[in-house]
C-alpha cells in the first residue's frame, strides 16, 4: 500500500528565505522516497542587517512576517501536515535575532528555531547523499550561504569530521578585506588538516550559488564539474560587472553579486583538499530539514 505525507520546511537563511515543500512517498518493504515538490524563494537580505548593523531592520521584520505568512497559506494550499522553521547565522549573529523570532510568533503562529553552526551542519550532514558517498572514495562536502559555510569530511562512507565558519558570501561582501583574509587562513588550515592523507577526494556542493553554476555550465544532472572549468567561470564572472550579470546571464541582483565570493569558496577548498571536481546533487539545509523531522530528529 501507498501512502504519500507532505512536509515542509521554511529556512531562514542570511541572502535568502526559503519554503520547500516535499512529498515523502511510502510503500511496504522499501526506503521512504523524498521528492521536491514546491521551492519558493524570497529575496531577504538578513546578513545584510546582521553582519554590519548587528540588527534586522524593522523594513525586513515586515518582509519576513509577510513571507512567512504567506508560506503558511502555500502550505494549507498543498495539504502540509508538519512542517518545522530554522533560521542560521544572521539571526544567530543579531542582537534583536529573538525578540524578531517572538514577533514573527506572536503576528504568525510560526515558531521558528535560531539553530547553531554544529546544528547547521548536522542537519545539512542527514540529507541522502548515498547515491555519491559509496566506496573507499572521500569527499569534501561544502555548504556556502550567506552567512556561514558548513564543511563536512566523509571517507568511506562515513562522516570522519565536521564544522561550521563564520565564512559567508553575504558576510563577505560586508567585511574588511583583512577580516577575511584571516577568516580564509583559518579555514585553508582545517581543510588542509583534516583531508591530509586521503586519497580520491572530491567535492560535494550545495548552496544556490554552485546550483545556478551547475545549471549555467549546461552539465547532466549527476556529473561533476571540473576545478578547470569552475575556475574558468569564476575569472569570467569577475570580469563582468554587476549590471552585465544581471542583463546578459540573466542572474538575479540578489545572486548577481554573491556569486563570486560563493565560487571563490568551493575553488579555495577544492584547492587546499587537492580535489578536481565538485558534484551539485541540489541538497540543503531545507532538505536536511525534512528528513530529519520525518526521522523525529528535531
Amino acid at each position: 500500500m501507498l501512502e504519500i505525507k507532505k512536509y515542509g520546511a521554511i529556512d531562514i537563511g542570511s541572502n535568502a528565505v526559503r519554503l520547500l515543500i516535499s512529498n515523502i512517498i511510502i510503500s511496504e518493504e522499501k526506503e521512504p522516497k523524498f521528492k521536491k515538490s514546491s521551492l519558493i524563494r524570497v529575496p531577504i537580505r538578513l546578513g545584510a542587517d546582521a553582519f554590519v548593523n548587528e540588527l534586522i531592520s524593522n523594513e525586513n521584520i515586515i518582509r519576513m512576517i509577510n513571507a512567512i505568512e504567506a508560506f503558511k497559506l502555500l502550505m494549507d494550499v498543498h495539504g502540509v501536515k508538519e512542517y518545522k522553521a530554522c533560521a542560521t547565522s544572521a539571526m544567530r549573529e543579531a542582537k534583536n535575532g529573538k525578540e524578531v523570532v517572538e514577533e514573527i510568533l506572536k503576528k504568525t503562529g510560526v515558531k521558528i528555531d535560531i539553530i547553531g553552526g554544529k546544528e547547521e551542519a548536522a542537519i545539512i550532514s542527514s540529507t541522502d547523499l548515498n547515491e555519491l558517498i559509496e566506496g573507499n572514495d572521500s569527499y569534501l562536502y561544502v555548504d556556502v550561504g550567506g552567512g556561514s559555510t558548513e564543511i563536512t569530511v566523509f571517507s568511506a562512507g562515513k562522516i570522519i569530521t565536521s564544522k561550521s565558519f563564520k565564512i559567508g558570501t553575504v558576510r563577505l561582501l560586508n567585511n574588511k578585506k583583512s577580516v577575511n583574509k584571516e577568516i580564509f587562513a583559518n579555514v585553508e588550515k582545517w581543510v588542509k588538516k583534516n583531508t591530509k592523507g586521503l586519497k580520491k577526494i572530491s567535492l560535494i556542493g550545495s548552496g544556490g550559488n554552485i546550483n545556478k553554476l551547475f545549471k549555467m555550465s549546461g552539465r547532466t544532472e549527476g556529473k561533476p564539474i571540473s576545478y578547470i572549468y569552475l575556475n574558468a567561470q569564476y575569472q569570467f564572472l569577475k570580469q563582468m560587472t554587476f549590471d552585465e550579470r544581471v542583463s546578459e546571464l540573466s542572474l538575479n541582483p540578489d545572486r548577481a553579486d554573491v556569486i563570486i565570493p560563493a565560487t571563490k569558496i568551493y575553488l579555495s577548498a577544492m584547492k587546499w583538499s587537492g580535489a578536481r571536481k565538485i558534484y551539485v546533487p541540489k541538497i540543503g539545509l531545507s532538505d536536511g530539514i525534512i528528513k530529519s523531522l520525518f526521522y523525529n530528529k528535531l
